[in-house]
């Protein structure tokens, strides 16, 4: 696994931490939290409909040693597969909400795009670019020559 953020606590309190907000933000497909944890839980959420899309006996046991539930291993592999078929990344998305009262932690809501009730509507996948031929490097000479002065000779 990718080297996370810490947030100030033990690793298999993280890792719990993690694994369930990551198996709610699934199942609810909107949670409210703070922004760091929101960061860290964006990765494991696109990792996690990565390995959806994927669709194969191995991805499906990867995410079901990852995310809690039955439910929510059928929803990845099933509807939110289904959904980002075209996409190439960038599955969620963190919107900054408020500032907790308690501790002025920053709040932040992370949500699935392209679904119903999103609080934004999403843009449109980049279209890529079209591929061009290698420029041949001695071409690319030649070009750059054409427009050159013509070189003065010295008489002496």
């Amino acid at each position: 696994m990718t080297k996370l953020r810490k947030l100030n606590r033990p690793t298999g309190h993280r890792m719990a931490m993690f694994r369930t907000m990551v198996s709610q933000l699934v199942k609810h497909e909107r949670i409210e939290t703070t922004v760091a944890k929101a960061k860290e839980i964006r990765r494991l959420a696109d990792n996690m409909v990565q390995l959806g899309k994927e669709g194969t006996l191995s991805a499906a046991r990867n995410a079901a040693s990852f995310v809690r539930g039955d439910d929510v291993l059928h929803k990845l592999f099933t509807e939110l597969a289904y959904r980002y078929k075209d996409r190439a990344g960038g599955y969620t998305r963190m919107l900054h909400t408020r500032i907790r009262v308690g501790d002025a932690a920053e709040m932040a809501y992370i949500e699935f795009i392209d679904r119903e009730n999103e609080l934004r509507q999403s843009k449109p996948p980049n279209p890529q670019p079209p591929q061009q031929a290698p420029l041949d490097p001695w071409t690319k000479s030649r070009l750059s020559r054409q427009f050159a002065p013509p070189k003065e000779e010295k008489i002496i």
